[in-house]
């Protein structure tokens, strides 16, 4: 389970600050997988963060009592001036897992040959989330935290990804993040919508896009 209790964060802009948490409280329950709906910039980048300890709140506390994974699609993962390699070392050595094991993995799932031992500046977008990618499957996480994820590689990799994706949520958890409402579906059984500064989260998939779309359009 992930509670927050009354968590506050917000940015300073050029128009002032920007609430994109409200004194929130909610609890992502263990055994279910969660999709978050909101707008652009609403915050749901800022909350995975949060989950994964990455980002600290302005105020209030948040509670993990499990293994959640660093935000797969958040840019600060990995180091450009280090190679794919020594990323994955550092990343294994942070979460106590095995460097060959985790290595190995990576190596061969994120199909990235003789660049695995250059640095991550010459990598291309698709080739960073890759690794990201890797990494994150090479470890095994309680909960995974997923941040806007696009479409990565060819069509036989996208595959690859989805079946080792399935295989972990046979006993991990997911909260997720995107703009792709096929994918909500695809992956999840729960949904919260998070629009101005408040977090609602819903026992079902269908009763969050309702929220979401009354919120786009208003009601009827």
């Amino acid at each position: 389970m992930i509670a927050l209790k009354g968590v506050a964060k917000a940015y300073r802009g050029a128009a002032g600050y920007r609430i994109l948490l409200n004194n929130v409280s909610a609890e992502f329950p263990a055994g279910y997988n969660f999709g978050i709906l909101g707008a652009n910039g609403s915050g749901k980048s800022t909350l995975i963060r949060l989950l994964a300890g990455s980002e600290l709140p302005d105020r209030g506390t948040i509670r993990r009592r499990v293994r959640v994974s660093f935000p797969l699609g958040f840019g600060g993962t990995v180091h450009g001036a280090l190679s794919g390699r020594e990323n994955i070392a550092f990343i294994a050595r942070v979460y106590g897992a095995s460097v060959r094991q985790t290595a190995r993995f990576v190596e061969e799932f994120s199909e990235l040959g003789d660049y695995f031992d250059m640095p991550v500046d010459t990598y291309s977008a698709g080739m960073r989330a890759r690794l990201a990618f890797g990494a994150c499957l090479a470890i095994d996480f309680d909960v995974y935290l997923i941040d806007e994820v696009t479409e990565i590689g060819d069509e036989n990799f996208r595959r690859k990804c989805a079946a080792a994706f399935r295989e972990r949520l046979r006993q991990s958890d997911i909260i997720l993040a995107t703009h792709n409402h096929h994918t909500i579906r695809q992956y999840c059984d729960r949904a919260a919508v998070l629009a101005d500064g408040r977090l609602q989260l819903f026992d079902s998939v269908a009763g969050a896009f309702e929220c979401y779309r009354n919120l786009l359009t208003g009601p009827g």
